[in-house]
C-alpha cells in the first residue's frame, strides 16, 4: 500500500492556508469599517478656514471690550421645573432683547440659543427648551447704540443655580484699549 504524500495534497484542504487567509480578511473588514466610520462621522471640531476664524476672534474680542466699558454684569438663573431662563443685567446699556447661548465645547447638537425679553428694570425672561447640564461657553449679546456687546465665559451650567457673567477680567484684548 502506498503512503500518502503531504506534499501532493491541494492547499484548501491544509488549516494554515485557511487561518492565514482568515486574518487578511479579518483586517481588511475592519479597515473598510474604520473608513466607513470616519467618512460618515466627520470630525466637526478642525476648523479649514483657520484665517477666517482668527479674524472673528479679534471683532470678538472688540465685542467684549464694548461690554466690559458699558460696565455690564449679568446673573443667569435657570429654572430646572418650568425651563424659565431669568436674568438680570447691570450696567450701562438696557437692550429690549438679548440673545443667550449655550455652546458646547465638542458637541454642536448640544447648543442652545435662547431669546431673552425686557420684562422690567434690568430682568429679562426667556424659555429654555430642555434641561442642559454640564460644562458651557455662555455667550450673552446684545446691543448699544447700533454696536454688539458679548460677555462670554466659560461655566459649569447646573440647574437652580446662578452663572455671573462679566466677574471675570478680560483676557487678550490689551492691545485693543491703546
Amino acid at each position: 500500500m502506498p503512503a500518502a504524500n503531504p506534499a501532493h495534497s491541494v492547499w484548501y484542504k491544509n488549516l494554515w492556508p485557511w487561518i492565514i487567509i482568515g486574518i487578511l480578511a479579518t483586517s481588511v473588514t475592519l479597515s473598510l469599517t474604520m473608513v466607513s466610520i470616519a467618512v460618515n462621522n466627520p470630525d466637526n471640531l478642525v476648523n479649514d478656514n483657520y484665517y477666517e476664524a482668527g479674524k472673528g476672534i479679534n471683532r470678538s474680542l472688540d465685542r467684549e471690550l464694548l461690554g466690559q466699558t458699558l460696565k455690564l454684569k449679568a446673573s443667569v438663573h435657570l429654572d430646572e421645573v418650568t425651563g424659565e431662563v431669568e436674568l438680570r443685567l447691570s450696567g450701562d446699556s438696557q437692550p429690549q432683547t438679548l440673545e443667550l447661548n449655550l455652546i458646547s465645547p465638542t458637541q454642536p447638537e448640544k447648543d442652545r440659543k435662547i431669546a431673552l425679553t425686557l420684562s422690567g428694570e434690568g430682568r429679562y425672561v426667556g424659555q429654555l427648551p430642555d434641561r442642559v447640564e454640564g460644562r458651557r461657553f455662555v455667550e450673552l449679546l446684545g446691543t448699544q447704540d447700533g454696536q454688539t456687546w458679548r460677555l462670554f465665559e466659560e461655566e459649569e451650567v447646573k440647574h437652580d443655580a446662578t452663572l455671573l457673567l462679566g466677574d471675570e477680567e478680560l483676557k487678550g484684548a490689551e492691545h485693543l484699549d491703546k
